[in-house]
């Protein structure tokens, strides 16, 4: 088994409908604003007008003193439906965002396969994988928690946690925004 790729899907339910929680995923720039672990994103490439071919890079905080680098290129978008991109950088391989509606609530899963990169992150694997699951669960929890509240949604029906395999976590406060 290779500690140094992860295998982590993450489980959303937003009170919204499908087109809103479509436009703030396919809107990086607005991450930010919304998602507190997201400190900046940068285009280094726009996309056609699905998007496929934009090139972003994005500087993420974490629950742990780190943060990640990575470059993310759009290379699948089906409207309301699936949005896939290659990321490349501290953390490299696929994410895949996939919407359904259910009625105004939106169902999400994110699928992020990744390999680390950082030479520190690849040594330690072995031992801090649990750890590194905890902190990808919290900082996808302060993602959905924050879109809510950018969507003007209410919490609605929560989100099962913890997820088989994944260590729980607490709620992450949006004051945790900027974290060095």
């Amino acid at each position: 088994m290779n500690s140094t790729r992860f295998d982590l899907v993450t489980r959303w339910r937003i009170d919204a409908p499908v087109d809103q929680v479509w436009s703030a995923l396919t809107d990086p720039a607005s991450w930010p604003r919304w998602w507190p672990y997201v400190l900046a994103v940068q285009t280094l490439r726009a996309g056609g007008p699905d998007g496929i071919g934009a090139v972003r890079r994005l500087d993420w905080a974490t629950r742990l003193p780190y943060h990640l680098v990575i470059e993310v290129e759009v290379v699948e978008s089906v409207p309301e439906v699936r949005l896939r991109a290659r990321s490349r950088g501290q953390l490299e391989g696929e994410g895949l965002w996939l919407l359904q509606a259910d009625g105004d609530i939106t169902e999400v899963i994110y699928h992020w396969q990744v390999t680390l990169r950082k030479r520190w992150m690849r040594w330690f694997a072995p031992l801090l994988a649990p750890v590194f699951r905890w902190n990808h669960v919290g900082v996808m929890r302060a993602g959905e928690q924050g879109l809510r509240s950018y969507l003007g949604t209410l919490p609605g029906q929560a989100t099962p946690w913890p997820q088989p395999g994944v260590m729980p976590a607490e709620t992450v406060p949006a004051r945790t925004r900027r974290m060095p």
